[in-house]
């Protein structure tokens, strides 16, 4: 039958143009799910791979369409002043974006769950992608950075193997610096932290200001940890009779000569290392998540070089007992890589 005929002609014209729509549209979903549960950095690498590969494709279509060779060239022409006028137009954004994402990856300076500060936005890193980083606030929001943005302005990092807290409190002449200083050193070593120490900041007309800092191992406690230093020095000054002087007091209102800004005593609260609630845990929860599930992926591509090291030594293994023991053990450690994937696809989901 000629429409038959057609029919088929039709689709054997028309069948590696399908057959390059599938194949790259496979490659994409093929390297998402790779990338998505078992690469460390794999939003990333994920939007990387799709952005080539969706390139690769358009081209690799247009070359096999069916079509004749002044118009094919004619569309590839034209493809080509599309690109260039984007990546012109763009190419301030789009592409030092993108450059901006790649050194940032080559520096190393931060990862996902570090604690960032970059002009006035303050965060635990969620997300690094292609063009942009993530951070979740204190108030727990989300804010979107350009990595562009990251690279043009200074940031601080907070290193995981501890920060100096510290707070500043004004005290009057009438007091002596050491009686000052012994008790804000009482104070950090309240809220608990670590080789405290204590400096006379400024000599102000209505007194002198002390900052007291200490060293905070555990980062993740560092929003509590502030309030508890701030509340410790409120006991241990108030404590002995030391009064905080500000000159808000002075211009407000008369105060007679013998009596203290002191609050009444009060049995202070005993600081526990480990509170039932922290705000971090609510502030930074996405952040947390994110951090854990990064920690999951590294120690499963650990995991799975030791099993590729087992293996190795199972082909030069002589005697059955010393290859039935590295046989256990490959079967424990693909179990527990087993699991290490299960608890990476859920956190992912959730």
């Amino acid at each position: 039958m000629p429409e038959i005929d057609e029919l088929v002609s039709l689709l054997l014209r028309f069948w590696p143009a399908a057959l390059t729509i599938a194949v790259f549209g496979g490659a994409i979903w093929v390297s998402n799910r790779v990338l998505d549960s078992r690469e460390s950095g794999a939003k990333f690498r994920r939007q990387l791979a799709g952005f080539l590969l969706a390139n690769i494709g358009i081209v690799t279509f247009l070359v096999v369409l069916p079509l004749a060779d002044e118009l094919r060239g004619q569309l590839l022409a034209l493809l080509g002043i599309v690109v260039s006028a984007a990546l012109a137009l763009s190419s301030t954004t789009l592409l030092g974006n993108m450059m901006a994402g790649a050194m940032l990856r080559l520096i190393k300076s931060y990862r996902v769950g570090d604690f960032v500060k970059v002009e006035d936005h303050f965060g635990r890193v969620s997300e690094m992608g292609l063009l942009h980083t993530e951070i979740q606030t204190e108030d727990r929001d989300l804010v979107t950075l350009p990595n562009l943005y990251l690279v043009n302005n200074s940031y601080r990092v907070l290193r995981n193997s501890g920060t100096i807290i510290s707070a500043t409190c004004s005290i009057g002449y009438d007091t002596h610096h050491r009686q000052v200083e012994k008790r804000l050193i009482a104070a950090a070593e309240r809220a608990e932290l670590q080789d405290p120490f204590v400096h006379v900041v400024d000599l102000d007309d209505y007194g002198v200001t002390y900052r007291v800092a200490g060293l905070l191992k555990d980062i993740k406690q560092l929003l509590s940890t502030r309030s508890r230093l701030r509340v410790a020095m409120l006991d241990a000054l108030h404590e002995v009779g030391i009064e905080i002087m500000t000159p808000v007091v002075q211009a407000q209102r008369p105060v007679a000569g013998d009596r203290k800004m002191v609050p009444p005593a009060q049995a202070a609260a005993p600081v526990t290392s480990q509170p039932d609630s922290r705000p971090e845990d609510i502030a930074f929860d996405k952040a947390e998540a994110a951090q854990a599930r990064e920690e999951l992926k590294v120690e499963r591509e650990a995991l799975l070089g030791y099993i590729k090291e087992l293996n190795s030594q199972l082909e030069s293994a002589e005697g059955e007992g010393a290859r039935n023991d590295l046989g256990r053990r490959i079967a424990h450690a693909e179990t527990r890589a087993d699991h290490l994937l299960a608890r990476i696809e859920q956190a992912s989901v959730e």
